[in-house]
């Protein structure tokens, strides 16, 4: 197999949330696509974050293109010259006001979509979390922090009792995985 050949691109829109750019491609097989979509937006990272109590710490927010609200992992972007490890923790304390003694554990890197998005999930895993600082959210946030018993919480997953999106599932199950095989006294 081969890659696709980029011939011409254009921005249809650019914003601070992400761009719109749409391509001219040639495929392998010489068959050109003229309006290939692509949206461009900012890495990001999740975690898990477990307190020493086994409980999952979670936000609760609206979410405007689901118009509903969900249950999620702290999430965002880093910021400057932060790493990926250092916006993580800004980000968990920001939205949660939790934080740990321990440092994150990376548990693995993933394309969105990459179909149509050049962006990437860095996710990881925040043990011992504890509540030490107020939020502090930007004035486009409402989030309220909820906790839930680490144990129980797949239950409500499985059983779809929990609106949320595919990251927070995903992110639950490499942190499920990831203490079965390193910390296993954890899930008792």
């Amino acid at each position: 197999m081969n890659k696709w050949k980029t011939i011409k691109s254009k921005y249809l829109h650019e914003s601070p949330f992400g761009n719109i750019r749409i391509d001219r491609c040639e495929l392998p097989n010489g068959k050109v696509i003229d309006d290939y979509c692509v949206n461009e937006y900012s890495d990001w990272v999740n975690a898990v974050v477990i307190t020493e109590e086994n409980q999952i710490v979670l936000v609760e927010q609206y979410r405007y293109g689901g118009d509903d609200f969900f249950l999620e992992v702290p999430a965002g972007k880093k910021e400057g010259h932060e790493t990926h490890e250092e916006g993580l923790i800004r980000e968990v304390k920001e939205e949660t006001g939790y934080t740990s003694l321990k440092n994150p554990i990376f548990l693995g890197e993933f394309m969105v979509n990459p179909a149509t998005q050049n962006n990437k999930v860095r996710t990881f895993l925040i043990l011992d979390a504890f509540s030490a600082y107020e939020q502090d959210l930007d004035d486009t946030e409402e989030i309220k922090v909820r906790l839930c018993d680490f144990n129980n919480f797949e239950n409500e997953l499985v059983a779809n009792k929990i609106n949320t999106q595919l990251f927070t599932a995903t992110a639950f199950f490499m942190a499920k995985n990831y203490i079965l095989k390193n910390e296993p006294g954890r899930l008792s």
